[in-house]
């Protein structure tokens, strides 16, 4: 027994420290139910229905015989079923969609995504009071994914709007939206990078955060611990269609901006400079005799375009904009698209071996609906090869002792990525058919024919060789 006692004070240690552990844990954990109360009156769900072409049921086709199905099942066939409409057996379809949103001013101004609205005949913005009411599009920009609506209100709950400039990597954020028509479904998690740049998504830096977001989150806010709007989620990055833990936001400084200018003027300026750049890679560098890789490598600059009257010329490697480092070839689009048209841009850049200082006039962005990236002059393909090109430079085609064809400046998911295409590698021909522009290229490739293989030329490091693919149904 003396020896049990001798150890006595040690179980008591011990014991206490287990109670402390759970204790010390729950207090470095941050509570977000106060922020989740004071902020959900705000947000709101999205609804849009958008009417499809008629069609007509064939006079063998009739409704089904639903009776003898489980309720639920017969429930489900019932609601998919499109009802007939009118006495000819025509129909109208409808196609729903589900997002989010929140409120941003007591009038009645609400924020959500571009693609949450888009070609939508009817939005309804159901409260949280569940009260429903129906919403007109002040304006939206397909770019930024930023859509600003109005319903009629007065005094309504509003969000508090931070900084989004002031955010770093390890900071906890919380979302509420309406996942799968889930209203109000709070998800938390941490800023896991800043100024994140995705494919075709030039102008906005995103913030990527693990914040668990799926299908129906869109357009609803990111949250810091103060309770302020950071961000809107926007996308996912996934393979499977559901949450995979990379989400994305639209930071609320550039929501805002493009909120500001649809609300006086229902349109976004944005800044351009007319050129097309590329990554600078470890070879590079060392070949333009940069310390590391860094900046943007100007691949091509576009005749009567602002870099052109500005001076630049290819060949140059853009090190900073206005004092802002270009770490990224993609971090130039973000400055340069938050200028507005007629900002002066002073540019470092080094041309030669040597560093020298480029003062020029930022220009308009292109209107949309042509077919060109605005900021990088690229040519988009048709999406069924998954890859962007861009015209050659007369130096190019010198460098590559060729007359025509197109350099590939970005690869996504698709035939491209399968077999092997990589950014920088020059298509010559494709389907027997030389190729001069990236107008050409994106002709040819909306024609390709399904299932059958198809012969494609390129060129990467100087030596060609041909590859062959095939495109599904």
């Amino acid at each position: 027994m003396p020896r049990l006692k001798s150890y006595l004070p040690i179980f008591a240690a011990v014991m206490m420290l287990g109670q402390a552990v759970p204790a010390l844990a729950e207090a470095q954990l941050p509570d977000f139910t106060q922020l989740v109360e004071q902020a959900s009156p705000a947000v709101v769900n999205i609804s849009t229905t958008q009417k499809l072409p008629d069609r007509r049921i064939s006079s063998m086709g009739q409704m089904p015989d639903l009776e003898g199905l489980p309720p639920g099942l017969r429930d489900f066939f019932e609601r998919s079923i499109p009802q007939p409409r009118g006495g000819q057996g025509g129909r109208q379809r409808e196609a729903q969609s589900l997002g989010s949103g929140f409120i941003i001013s007591p009038d009645g101004y609400i924020l959500t995504n571009n693609h949450v609205v888009a070609d939508a005949d009817e939005i309804i913005v159901r409260l949280s009071d569940r009260s429903e009411m129906k919403a007109k599009v002040i304006g939206t920009d397909p770019r930024s994914d930023v859509a600003l609506l109005k319903i009629d209100g007065k005094n309504l709950p509003v969000l508090k709007l931070g900084k989004s400039l002031d955010l770093k990597a390890g900071q906890w954020v919380v979302a509420i939206g309406s996942p799968f028509g889930f209203d109000h479904t709070v998800t938390q998690g941490i800023i896991s990078a800043i100024n994140r740049s995705l494919p075709n998504e030039s102008y906005v830096p995103f913030i990527q955060t693990d914040v668990p977001i799926n299908p129906g989150n869109s357009g609803g806010p990111l949250f810091n611990l103060a309770g302020e709007v950071v961000g809107i989620n926007s996308q996912i990055y996934t393979r499977s269609g559901g949450f995979m833990g990379v989400s994305f936001a639209i930071p609320i400084d550039v929501a805002m901006d493009v909120a500001n200018q649809l609300k006086a003027g229902g349109k976004v300026s944005r800044g351009w400079l007319g050129v097309v750049i590329q990554e600078v890679n470890k070879d590079l560098a060392e070949s333009f005799g940069l310390e590391k890789p860094a900046g943007a490598l100007v691949a091509q600059v576009l005749d009567d375009g602002p870099a052109a009257k500005g001076g630049l010329q290819v060949g140059d490697v853009i090190l900073s904009m206005n004092g802002q480092p270009i770490i990224m070839s993609a971090d130039l689009p973000h400055l340069v698209g938050a200028l507005k048209a007629g900002s002066k841009a002073s540019l470092e850049v080094v041309r030669d071996g040597k560093r020298k200082t480029l003062d020029l006039t930022v220009g308009a962005i292109p209107d949309e609906g042509k077919e060109m990236n605005a900021v990088t002059g690229a040519e988009q393909s048709s999406n069924r090869l998954g890859v962007s090109v861009a015209d050659l430079s007369e130096e190019q085609k010198k460098a590559n002792d060729i007359k025509g064809g197109v350099i590939i400046k970005d690869v996504q998911d698709g035939p491209a990525a399968l077999i092997g295409l990589q950014p920088g590698d020059v298509i010559t021909h494709l389907n027997n058919q030389a190729i001069n522009n990236a107008k050409e290229f994106a002709d040819i490739a909306k024609a390709l024919p399904k299932n059958r293989s198809v012969s494609m030329r390129v060129l990467r490091q100087g030596r060609a060789s041909f590859i062959t693919f095939k495109l599904a149904e």
